[in-house]
């Protein structure tokens, strides 16, 4: 079975000065993370705008996405939508492009209970025959995947893990400790990759590591290699920035960022395009750290 693992970055989408996809300066971004050293590409991921796109663009960037990889790394595709159908739609359309694995995030802007998450994700993998990552954001879509629910989907085979973006270290460990052996925990908060990973988790899924990608490789490669001194001065290296990153929309402030340090990704589409020139200060002013 497909194992989710190492430092995968949840690429920023690039754009024109029109706000649309521009494939060629994607596909350039992507070459320079591989060959910065991470371990998967995600397309549309939060840092990768998913919610501002429509079904056919985000196709068409999945599909750039898996011809730029050229199966160089494995490819996690989100395939996540607000209802159960579309979702399943959505992913068998995509299964076909040749994704590695699909990531899922739980149903969003719904009000919806456990039983509710449970039975979404347990209809997507009966339909979906292929790794699903589901993907936990409870302050973006409102619920947090309680643990107890992912040890009921991990009776699917082909739900491989979950990526946690909640923030809390607590709900973590409980996917680690109280849900399956054989599942892959990957740290969703750049600030927890270390510790997830000393606790039992398989990787990440690093927004950071659209800017810096070294470093946040860095992270994960020191630890394979036992030297958590070094893995844990990378970790805490990244702080300045995350600071940063609070002062506007995250995933926003991520693609100003990688703008900034010649990355040619573009705007992010409106309304959450990031300009305010205090924090492009305030990211200068970080750049000099590194």
């Amino acid at each position: 079975m497909f194992e989710a693992k190492g430092l995968i970055t949840p690429v920023l989408t690039a754009l024109d000065e029109n706000e649309k996809f521009n494939p060629i300066a994607y596909k350039d971004f992507i070459n320079m993370l591989i060959e910065s050293g991470v371990h998967g590409i995600f397309p549309l991921g939060t840092n990768g705008e998913f919610y501002a796109f429509n079904n056919d663009e985000k196709y068409e960037i999945i599909k750039t996405a898996v011809e730029a990889v050229n199966g160089r790394v494995p490819v996690y595709a989100g395939t996540g939508c607000v209802t159960t159908k579309e979702t399943i739609e959505f992913s068998l359309k995509v299964k076909d492009l040749g994704v590695d694995c699909i990531s899922v995030i739980s149903p969003y802007f719904v009000s919806v209970s456990q039983e509710d998450i449970y039975n979404h994700f347990s209809a997507v993998a009966k339909a979906v025959d292929m790794p699903i990552l589901l993907y936990n954001i409870p302050a973006r879509t409102g619920n947090n995947i309680d643990f107890k629910t992912v040890k009921k989907l991990m009776e699917f085979e082909n739900i491989i893990g979950i990526k946690d973006s909640s923030g809390n270290f607590d709900n973590t460990l409980k996917y680690i400790e109280n849900t399956n052996s054989r599942i892959n925990v990957l740290a969703g908060s750049d600030s927890l990759i270390l510790w997830t990973l000393m606790a039992g988790g398989t990787g990440a899924i690093s927004g950071c590591s659209n800017v810096f990608p070294e470093l946040m490789v860095s992270i994960y490669n020191y630890f394979i290699k036992g030297d958590i001194e070094k893995a844990n001065e990378a970790q805490k290296k990244i702080r300045p920035f995350r600071n940063v990153m609070q002062m506007g929309n995250p995933n926003s402030v991520v693609k100003l960022a990688a703008n900034l340090r010649g990355f040619n990704v573009g705007p992010a589409r409106r309304p959450s395009n990031c300009t305010d020139p205090k924090i492009i200060e305030a990211l200068k002013e970080v750049f000099k750290q590194y």
